[in-house]
């Protein structure tokens, strides 16, 4: 099996990542590909990858922006993909397409030895939220960029910002409990939410020319399956699905049944749409 190397600080991540969530997130892969299209085509526009240019994606997951962006670099190019999920990155190497210059490597972008500055261009989206040391993990990260070398990320905004995670999680409330409080600088999903965290903690990695900036998005959180997929995606990944797993029977069939009353106003054709609020990040390694 593959060593994975890891910084004890992400002890926790990795052993999240590693057991169900990894199979669950590998599992609706093509689902949350085909949802995040608008991310995944924001995300290049602002890189802007030149044909020839070497990436690192880090948090590449199922490696669907890692192999979008090799087509781009084209042959004379190369896409690192870096996660620290077996699950994900089994994935991954099973669906990306042959001949790509694309690979995969299990690995904490924490402590993983990059080869030092030779990588043009540093990108994730949504891979960079769940370190919990990210200033160290970036500085790492800085190290395998050469100078002059770009970083673009795209990570959330707040939670209210965010309906197409929050309406369906407001609805399972109605039926348990909350789940408990995260802290505002916790690793998770939210934790870049605060653009000057972001900021802060990319000028103490060394980076220079960061730009923070707001970008709203409508996301079909069915992936065109209708209603009853945007229910089940709901329910079987994200936090709506981590407040449901404990609840007997009978109170998750209210909370399902809540999720799809709520999401039902939202739903047309075979789309169920709703906001999404991103940061797109940038900056460069001098």
């Amino acid at each position: 099996m593959e060593q994975l190397r890891s910084d004890a600080a992400n002890a926790d991540q990795v052993a999240y990542w590693n057991g169900s969530a990894g199979e669950r997130w590998a599992s609706h892969q093509t689902a949350q590909d085909v949802a995040f299209i608008p991310v995944t085509e924001l995300l290049i526009a602002h890189a802007a990858p030149q044909p020839g240019e070497r990436v690192i994606d880090v948090g590449c997951g199922c490696g669907d922006t890692s192999v979008a962006f090799a087509r781009r670099v084209g042959a004379s190019g190369h896409v690192l993909g870096v996660d620290i999920s077996q699950q994900m990155l089994a994935r991954a190497r099973a669906v990306a397409p042959a001949g790509l210059p694309v690979e995969f490597v299990l690995a904490d972008a924490t402590a993983y030895p990059f080869p030092e500055g030779v990588a043009d261009l540093l990108v994730s989206r949504f891979g960079v939220m769940f370190f919990a040391e990210p200033a160290r993990s970036f500085a790492n990260l800085r190290k395998g960029l050469r100078r002059g070398g770009r970083l673009t990320f795209i990570c959330w905004r707040g939670p209210r910002e965010n309906p197409w995670l929050m309406v369906p999680l407001q609805a399972v409330y109605r039926h348990v409990p909350r789940l408990p409080p995260v802290g505002p600088e916790d690793p998770g999903p939210f934790a870049f939410a605060a653009p000057e965290r972001v900021e802060r903690i990319l000028r103490e990695a060394g980076f220079t020319d960061i730009r923070v900036a707001p970008h709203d998005l409508a996301l079909d959180v069915a992936a065109g399956g209708g209603l009853e997929a945007a229910v089940r995606s709901a329910v079987e990944i994200g936090p709506a699905h981590r407040a449901l797993e404990d609840a007997a029977p009978e109170t998750r069939a209210a909370a399902v049944a809540a999720v799809r009353h709520d999401l039902a106003p939202f739903a047309k054709d075979d789309g169920v749409w709703l906001g999404g609020a991103v940061w797109i990040v940038s900056a460069t390694a001098p």
